[in-house]
């Protein structure tokens, strides 16, 4: 049976990353100009490209596939790490207000031009705000937990907390110039449209590693499914791992926010979705499988907010969010 599993995981995981691949090309591909594969090709091989052709891969195109994939499975594997922390199964960064924390400080980046200090509005500096509130809402999150046992009341409170980021972003916004403003409505429609390579860099420094880092604590966070005494009496050093999934967490969720805006659902969804195709709840399968799917279901929802109904590019939170409410509501109706 075990032979059977290992062997059903390997075909999962050679889909998905065929999945990846495809997805990723055609968003190089598809567009108001079309692109050949053999002109990609001969681009990233370093053969005779048209110059448009080579500035339109280079300039817009690439960068965009890169964070939507990055952006994705950083978003899916933060879901994950927190519903098994949390042992709550429709827990994500959106749900606990994490990402609303995000908006709230990214928000005084963009709309009352606050730099804390910093002489540009540099991407590190819209990254360091967005991770700064994210940090702040889960060590809230979690102080809150210690207290309450009651999951629902957990989910109320970050809820609440969202609508209150959200309520402090509404007041910016009234003093906010036109511009400023723009710029903010862009942002939180949710869009990984004009990434530029200085935003890619960030994104990538700060989300790769965090998804390393996630990798390594699937053996900790399968003990941590049965609870604290249990993971506590398999050696796992409760509070070190408490404090690990709190940074990484917060670094994925912002990195993806500060330059996407808040993607809705794929840190809800995709978990649930890869437990369904890959029929297990190992974390040491789960994660690189989450990751996976995550690229693939984000770049596919980007590719497909551009492409349906071009010139006019849709919100790529709507999209998503018509995905994973569906899984959400099955999951509902099924009792899981």
């Amino acid at each position: 049976m075990n032979v059977l599993r290992t062997k059903y995981h390997r075909y999962g995981f050679l889909l998905l990353i065929i999945g990846v691949i495809l997805v990723f090309a055609a968003n190089l591909a598809w567009g108001s100009v079309p692109v050949r594969p053999v002109q990609i090709w001969n681009w990233l091989t370093g053969g005779e490209t048209d110059p448009v052709t080579g500035a339109i891969l280079l300039q817009i195109r690439m960068p965009r596939a890169l964070a939507a994939t990055i952006g994705g499975a950083a978003l899916a594997v933060a879901g994950l790490v927190l519903q098994v922390f949390f042992r709550n199964p429709v827990v994500d960064a959106f749900v606990l207000g994490v990402s609303a924390g995000s908006g709230l400080m990214v928000g005084l980046v963009i709309l009352a031009g606050v730099t804390f200090g910093f002489r540009e509005n540099l991407p590190l500096i819209t990254f360091l705000a967005a991770f700064a509130g994210a940090f702040s809402v889960m060590l809230f999150v979690l102080s809150l937990s210690r207290r309450v046992q009651n999951l629902v009341t957990l989910l109320v409170a970050g809820l609440v907390l969202g609508y209150l980021c959200s309520a402090i972003n509404s007041l910016l916004i009234a003093f906010a110039q036109k511009e400023q403003l723009q710029n903010y409505i862009h942002w939180s429609l949710g869009s990984f449209a004009g990434m530029t390579w200085p935003q890619v860099g960030v994104l990538a420094l700060m989300g790769l590693p965090g998804l390393m880092g996630t990798m390594l604590l699937g053996k900790p966070l399968n003990a941590l499914l049965l609870g604290e005494d249990y993971a506590r009496s398999m050696g796992v050093e409760v509070h070190r791992l408490r404090q690990k999934i709190i940074i990484l967490t917060s670094c994925l969720t912002a990195a993806v926010t500060a330059f996407a805006g808040p993607v809705a659902f794929v840190g809800l969804a995709v978990p649930h979705l890869s437990r369904l195709l890959f029929r297990t709840d190992d974390n040491r399968v789960l994660i690189p499988a989450v990751a996976l799917l995550g690229a693939v279901v984000t770049a596919g929802c980007d590719l497909a907010a551009r492409s349906v109904l071009a010139p006019v590019e849709l919100p790529l939170t709507a999209l998503t969010s018509l995905i994973g409410a569906p899984v959400v509501i099955y999951l509902v109706l099924k009792g899981k």
